[in-house]
């Protein structure tokens, strides 16, 4: 038998439910591995090369911070470098944030996707379940005072093909959907932190103190 053999077997036996099932796990694949794509595309979690540009910006090194950060393939690359250009700007940092809101939200595009499936795929394994039970029932029904087992049969291997057809969809787009967003809710932490090293840097900390100062013993 055939991989298409069983699974013409599985359709005819399941009916739509397990149709519409297939093809939101084939959606869930796709949508999987376009995101694993635009993630290693973008450079999610990698964050070796701006760190180093972050830790010379923070010391004060702005050449080589710069040129670190020419060298990084990071989503966040453009972003550091436009704040590094234009951090004295009045009214820049709230700009900056929504900068990093709308890169943040192109890596979190498709998890609606995943969440519905997620939670509908059980929905619809339940629904499979109903409509299986109500077959076996008919079947019953129709046999009159004849009862044959035989007749439930078909009935409840629906219910139970649905069921676990549903849960099989339901669990894994779940995880992979968990794992998506714990890893762009680490990207969410450390964008904020890399904007707030480059508009304030600890190296900037002394000079800024140092200048306060003198006004302060004046007064």
């Amino acid at each position: 038998m055939t991989f298409f053999d069983a699974l013409s077997g599985i359709f005819a036996l399941g009916g739509p439910v397990v149709a519409i099932l297939f093809v939101m796990s084939i959606l869930t694949f796709s949508v999987t591995l376009y995101k694993l794509w635009q993630f290693a595309a973008s450079g999610v979690g990698r964050h070796r090369v701006l760190s180093e540009a972050l830790s010379a910006w923070d010391a004060g090194d702005h050449h080589a911070a710069r040129a670190r950060l020419a060298k990084s393939r990071s989503y966040l690359a453009p972003l550091l470098g436009t704040a590094m250009e234009a951090r004295d700007l009045p009214g820049f940092e709230g700009r900056l944030d929504a900068e990093a809101g709308v890169a943040l939200a192109g890596l979190e595009r498709g998890f609606r996707l995943l969440d519905t499936v997620a939670q509908l795929a059980p929905l619809l394994g339940l629904f499979g379940t109903v409509l299986g039970m109500i077959e076996a029932f008919q079947s019953l029904q129709a046999a009159g005072s004849s009862v044959d087992p035989a007749l439930l049969a078909g009935g409840i291997w629906v219910a139970l093909l649905t069921t676990a057809v549903g849960l099989a969809v339901a669990m894994p787009t779940s995880m992979i959907l968990a794992w998506f967003e714990s890893r762009t809710a680490r990207e969410r932490v450390f964008a904020d932190k890399a904007l707030q090293t480059v508009l304030a840097p600890v190296q900037a900390a002394p000079q800024e103190t140092a200048a306060q100062f003198p006004a302060s013993s004046h007064a």
